[in-house]
C-alpha cells in the first residue's frame, strides 16, 4: 500500500471514488466525468484549504481517499496564526476494506494538519467508523457541538 498527498493529476481518480462514495440520491443526472471537471474547477479553488490524501495499491488507480480541510481561526494575543482541521470524506473500495487502508489515510491527513500547525482534528463520523476513529486518538467532546 503506498499512501501520497494526491496531486492534479489524481483528480479523476478521485472524482471516481467520490462518485462511488456518493448516496444514490445524490447521483442526479450526472456523469463521473462531468463531476470530474467540476472537481477540477474545485480543486483550483480550494487548493490552500484542502488536501486529499490517496492510497493505491500495485497499479495507479485509487483504493482510497481522505480529505482535510484546514480552517483559519481568528488570531489571538501571542497566537496570531491558529488552525483547526477536519477530516472528510473518507473512503476505501469496498473490495480492499479491512487491511488498515482507511487508518493510515486518516493518520496521514491528521498528521498533515498537525504539521501545519492545526491545534485540532475533528470528524464527523458515520456510526460504523467511530471505533476506527477512537482506536487513532479520536475523542468525543462535549465542547464540539454542532446545529
Amino acid at each position: 500500500m503506498r499512501i501520497s498527498e494526491a496531486n492534479a493529476d489524481d483528480i479523476a481518480e478521485l472524482a471516481r471514488l467520490l462518485w462511488l462514495n456518493s448516496d444514490d440520491g445524490e447521483l442526479v443526472q450526472q456523469s463521473v466525468d462531468a463531476f470530474a471537471a467540476e472537481l477540477e474547477e474545485w480543486w483550483a479553488a480550494c487548493a490552500a484549504s484542502h488536501v486529499a490524501y490517496v492510497a493505491r495499491l500495485d497499479g495507479p488507480e485509487l483504493v482510497g481517499m481522505a480529505w482535510v480541510a484546514l480552517i483559519a481561526r481568528p488570531p489571538r494575543p501571542g497566537m496570531t496564526s491558529r488552525m483547526s482541521a477536519d477530516i472528510q470524506s473518507v473512503f476505501v473500495t469496498p473490495d480492499v476494506r479491512g487491511q488498515g487502508i482507511g487508518a493510515a489515510l486518516i493518520q496521514a491527513a491528521s498528521d498533515h494538519a498537525v504539521r501545519l500547525g492545526a491545534l485540532r482534528v475533528t470528524v464527523h463520523s458515520g456510526t460504523k467508523a467511530v471505533p476506527l476513529y477512537e482506536r487513532l486518538g479520536f475523542e468525543s467532546s462535549r465542547q464540539l457541538l454542532q446545529r
